[in-house]
């Protein structure tokens, strides 16, 4: 089967809800759900991760519209970033064999989200259990790109990938509550996965970094999923943070991903950024506390480190607790994946508006195409299978491109091919060493 979704129809929703995404300034707060509290006596820290606490069935809300269509969420037991017991929630659809043929049910695609956010009301879940605020549309885009697998019978995973804080760009949390979360699907007797069912992971942009932290974190901390895991898929892909900070800031329409993912890395690792921001900082930091990216591309193209952080600290370097974090968070200093990987990557950044980086060099506008090369290159040369490509379009167009290459690889992979490699002809690409910390 071969994901059939044209170019044109994709660009069409891009081109119809990003855009009025980017120009909304506020959203609505729904009233707190109790599913997602854990309130049982048991303390975390002796629960196994994957454990499933909770469960219910949903009717699948798309973009706030009630569907016919059901699925499974589940509240499980996982971990954060500095690997401390946590809770996070998963959806699941699953095939209903009472009325579709489950031949496909052993196949097992672990989808992650591009919901980017601050919010934790921005998740997946609830945006599938109803939401109707503006960044649900997000979710609802994705089922477009998904759910031919759901109506052949595949079972599709969809976790909360940032966690119940939302921690944005805190790839090892992203990873953790990833892999959780199939552990969760096979340990929920609803679902009825056989052990022996096979996954794909894939994700573009938000979800390739949750796609990626799982494929590498994968061998040390969850070793009972090699049996399962067959393949990752991912495409525009943040490699190395920092890098990406000074690639995005001040351009018009990606600029706010600068403070999104400083606010987001300090939230995961417990930095008190505040007392480094000057006033128009605290201002940035004040209104970003719960935004979506649905309300911050394109509003924040002035934006720049200089006037965010005391003068002082322009330096980044001399800020202990960030260097600590960013280096934390670079790719490939997890581990090294056990499974085929497929990386796609723009080069176009210019058609959105964003200059190659004099450091840096090329991107789609938001990501490195150098980072990735170099991260390819390091995994090629620890003896994994990588297929790497890269279109000379922007951030949005090259998932146009990347999806139907990446659907035909994740069914390859459930048909049992010999996963392609191209690693000989992957160029060279930018160093990845860790920041230094200089008092």
């Amino acid at each position: 089967m071969r994901f059939r979704l044209s170019p044109s129809a994709l660009t069409v929703l891009t081109a119809l809800l990003l855009p009025g995404m980017a120009n909304a300034t506020t959203a609505t707060t729904p009233a707190v759900d109790p599913f997602y509290q854990y309130t049982d006596s048991t303390p975390l820290a002796s629960i196994a991760p994957g454990t499933v606490l909770k469960s219910r069935t949903i009717s699948v809300y798309i973009a706030g519209i009630k569907t016919t269509l059901k699925a499974t969420q589940l509240v499980y037991r996982s971990t954060d970033a500095q690997q401390r017991p946590t809770v996070n929630v998963t959806t699941v659809f699953a095939p209903d064999c009472s009325k579709t043929s489950c031949a496909n049910k052993g196949k097992v695609i672990s989808y992650q989200s591009f919901y980017d956010s601050l919010n934790p009301e921005d998740a997946p879940s609830r945006a599938y259990a109803g939401g109707k605020r503006l960044p649900d549309l997000l979710p609802a885009v994705e089922t477009v790109l998904f759910g031919t697998y759901v109506k052949k019978g595949y079972t599709v995973v969809i976790s909360d990938t940032e966690g119940q804080k939302a921690n944005f760009a805190a790839g090892p949390e992203y990873g953790y509550n990833t892999l959780d979360s199939i552990r969760a699907t096979f340990n929920a007797p609803q679902i009825g996965l056989a052990r022996d069912a096979k996954v794909v992971m894939m994700g573009y942009s938000g979800g390739a970094i949750a796609t990626e932290w799982a494929a590498e974190l994968a061998p040390s901390y969850a070793p009972d999923l090699k049996p399962n895991l067959i393949g990752a898929a991912f495409g525009g892909t943040l490699v190395s943070p920092e890098h990406n900070l000074t690639y995005v800031e001040g351009t018009p329409i990606w600029g706010g991903v600068l403070p999104m993912a400083v606010i987001g890395v300090s939230r995961a690792y417990d930095i008190d950024i505040q007392k480094y921001l000057t006033p128009r900082g605290q201002e940035v930091y004040d209104k970003m506390q719960k935004a979506s990216i649905a309300y911050v591309l394109g509003q924040y193209s002035r934006v720049t480190w200089k006037d965010l952080v005391k003068p002082e600290f322009q330096d980044r370097t001399k800020i202990p607790e960030y260097v600590a974090a960013v280096n934390k968070v670079i790719m490939g200093t997890g581990g090294t994946p056990e499974i085929p990987l497929q990386i796609g990557q723009g080069t176009g950044g210019i058609f959105e508006l964003t200059k190659p980086s004099p450091l840096w060099g090329a991107g789609d506008g938001v990501m490195l195409a150098g980072d990735v090369r170099t991260l390819a290159r390091q995994y090629c040369a620890q003896g994994v299978p990588v297929q790497h490509k890269e279109w000379g379009t922007s951030h949005f167009l090259t998932m146009v491109n990347w999806l139907p290459w990446a659907t035909a690889w994740l069914d390859d992979r459930f048909a049992g091919k010999v996963a392609p490699q191209n690693c000989s002809s992957i160029a060279p690409g930018n160093a990845l060493t860790p920041l230094v910390y200089k008092p």
